[in-house]
């Protein structure tokens, strides 16, 4: 099938309303898809005040904030509007991405015609509830992902531990690897800025630890903080740097009076506060890959993280950067303390960490996932659902004739 003959239907959780590494995953899919002569059409949950404008079109569909985090919406119906609007585009293959109810809706309108729907995971849904002592709706959870995901084609993980995390969670066994990737034009170590550094009150001779990322507790920001206090405790000289923000924002300001906290940056901000850093902290346990990691590998740093799903993967232990046990604040502590006080170790894991870096390039990864598209949408046609009515009737008429 030729590249200007698919028709990709998108339907995500959460395009552009807010930002994080998910939807620029997607935003940037979509881009090169329509770069190479692909439709795209994109469904998801809209806001009167978009994080940033979407790449390509999108339409809105009915959704509900999150109870207890109204910063995040749940879809919930392919309204008459949005159904009229997906019928109109007659796609010829359905991309789901968040597991919500307007995921299995649309899994059961292109099941109906014959259309292959695949769906890639980008959140470790069933791990957030625990955080908002919700742990008993777990089960519940990974049983709604399970529906959504076992009886399709193919299923896409950003990283081969967390498609082993998939795979031991019976979520499916068609997994595939959907990397992610980095534009190493836009974060390098050549952003490193001392000019910057200055206009935020870090001296030159500072080492700095940044993490970057979504403020939400979920991303480990209780681990963070608990072993820059460790570190202070045992006179390490270090300087916090915050990148990001959401909900979290405040616990962290109170948790972390000492931080320097820019917002949200994007971009060539971005790029600069990443190579303006000494060494990346990440100890989040929820990561399916880990963008912020592979932007920091790509800036030079070493990344000190969580040996967990996504970041276990991209930091070689030992070679880019250390992996410790989550949770563990007195093994955070001490990896932290080999990168603060020995700066020719840290250059030699960022060097690393670059090198490995360059192995992931956006353009090139998005190119397989639309050879994998192409496979699917050229292989036997599916038989619609609705098809198998006539045969199912016509075998129960001759059973209750026999």
């Amino acid at each position: 099938m030729r590249q200007d003959q698919l028709r990709v239907a998108l339907f995500s959780g959460n395009y552009n309303y807010i930002q994080d590494g998910a939807n620029r995953t997607l935003n940037r899919l979509v881009g090169y898809l329509e770069r190479q002569g692909v439709a795209v059409r994109v469904y998801s949950p809209t806001s009167k005040t978009p994080a940033f404008p979407p790449t390509g079109t999108l339409i809105s569909v009915p959704s509900f904030k999150f109870p207890g985090r109204g910063d995040y919406r749940v879809a919930w119906a392919l309204n008459g509007a949005a159904r009229r609007d997906l019928e109109a585009f007659a796609p010829n293959l359905i991309h789901l991405s968040a597991p919500d109810r307007v995921a299995f809706l649309a899994k059961r309108w292109g099941r109906a015609r014959g259309i292959p729907v695949v769906a890639s995971v980008h959140t470790r849904f069933d791990t957030y509830f625990s955080y908002y002592n919700l742990g008993f709706v777990t089960r519940t959870v990974a049983q709604v992902m399970r529906n959504l995901y076992q009886d399709l084609p193919e299923i896409y993980a950003p990283s081969e531990s967390m498609a082993e995390q998939l795979r031991a969670d019976r979520m499916s066994t068609a997994v595939k690897i959907w990397s992610r990737g980095v534009d190493p034009a836009v974060f390098n170590p050549g952003c490193r800025s001392l000019a910057w550094r200055q206009a935020h009150g870090i001296a030159d001779d500072e080492r700095v630890i940044a993490f970057v990322g979504r403020l939400v507790i979920e991303k480990g920001l209780d681990v963070f903080a608990d072993t820059v206090d460790r570190l202070t405790a045992q006179g390490v000289g270090h300087r916090v740097l915050i990148v990001g923000d959401g909900p979290a924002r405040a616990w962290a300001a109170a948790r972390m009076p000492q931080a320097i906290f820019t917002g949200h940056l994007a971009d060539a901000e971005l790029a600069i506060a990443y190579a303006s850093a000494d060494l990346l902290f990440n100890p989040s346990t929820t990561e399916t890959f880990g963008n912020v990691t592979l932007e920091a590998m790509a800036s030079g740093l070493p990344v000190v993280g969580a040996r967990a799903t996504g970041t276990s993967n991209l930091v070689h232990h030992g070679i880019s950067g250390l992996l410790v046990a989550p949770g563990d604040i007195a093994g955070y502590a001490d990896a932290l303390t080999t990168y603060l006080t020995d700066p020719r170790a840290a250059a030699m894991a960022g060097d690393a960490g670059l090198t490995l870096s360059r192995r992931y390039d956006a353009d090139e990864i998005n190119g397989a996932m639309l050879e994998r598209y192409r496979a699917l949408v050229a292989a036997p046609t599916l038989v619609p659902q609705s098809a198998w009515q006539p045969i199912v009737d016509k075998v129960a008429t001759a059973l209750r004739a026999a």
